[in-house]
């Protein structure tokens, strides 16, 4: 596969997650707010920072994803990540996934990120349909996405099993038709 792509925005640089940027994940993934609707407990040791960071690398070689650090320019400081994830080549979709450090909430980053992430998707990996994953009450997230352009497809009950318990999803996707429509 060829080397990471690195993306940029106008405030931001999308890049390739290093184990030096564990510090970065540990510090924000140790944040309760952050993990509330993520499918992980809140981080208690920087090898867990090690580990995510090694897992979402591996599934770029294995071909199946990307995730990408979102650092602030000049800045090579990590404030969140974004990326994809369940990539299913044969269908021409993914399924996306972000994160971001509190202290950067409610400025627009995500906005901006999620835009370059799927002109990306669309434009260079030739996706058809993006999907997200959310949890019912994660209103910012219901936000974030409906701001973007994706739309809620429905409710699935009991849809994934997190923190010893199932739980509840929103299903919301983005077409490359609406996408290129969106862009007019």
């Amino acid at each position: 596969m060829q080397l990471f792509p690195q993306l940029e925005t106008e405030r931001f640089i999308l890049r390739k997650l290093t184990s030096e940027d564990a510090d970065d994940l540990f510090h924000y993934f140790s944040n309760d707010e952050v993990t509330k609707y993520y499918d992980v407990d809140s981080f208690v040791e920087l090898r867990q920072a090690e580990d995510l960071i090694q897992s979402w690398n591996s599934r770029y070689m294995e071909k199946k994803g990307f995730r990408w650090a979102i650092t602030v320019k000049p800045d090579n400081k990590v404030i969140g990540t974004c990326g994809y994830h369940n990539w299913a080549k044969l269908h021409y979709k993914a399924e996306i996934g972000y994160e971001l450090n509190p202290a950067y909430w409610g400025q627009g980053v995500m906005t901006e990120v999620l835009q370059e992430i799927m002109r990306f998707g669309f434009e260079d990996l030739g996706l058809n349909r993006i999907e997200a994953f959310i949890d019912p009450d994660n209103i910012r997230s219901r936000f974030l996405l409906e701001k973007t352009g994706f739309h809620e497809e429905g409710y699935l009950k009991q849809c994934f099993y997190e923190k010893n318990q199932f739980v509840d999803a929103v299903i919301f996707s983005l077409l490359k038709s609406q996408y290129l429509e969106n862009r007019e």
